[in-house]
């Protein structure tokens, strides 16, 4: 399982996940399905998708992600 922080993107270590689990956000490897062209953010706190504008507002705590 991987770690990413959501306001740097990189690779985090599970204690650092475990110190800050509001801005850290737990990996998972897709089963094969091949990534697509759409664009969405997701609020790194709750995990729900969210708005561009929401996203604007709360660059530190949301991610940006194509699916």
């Amino acid at each position: 399982m991987a770690y990413r922080s959501a306001i740097t993107g990189r690779y985090v270590s599970k204690a650092t996940y475990a110190r800050h689990p509001k801005t850290t956000v737990k990996e998972s490897k897709s089963s094969g399905a091949s990534k697509g062209n759409k664009t969405v953010n997701r609020s790194a706190i709750t995990g729900q998708f969210v708005t561009d504008t929401y996203a604007a507002s709360h660059p530190k705590t949301t991610l940006t992600e194509k699916v």
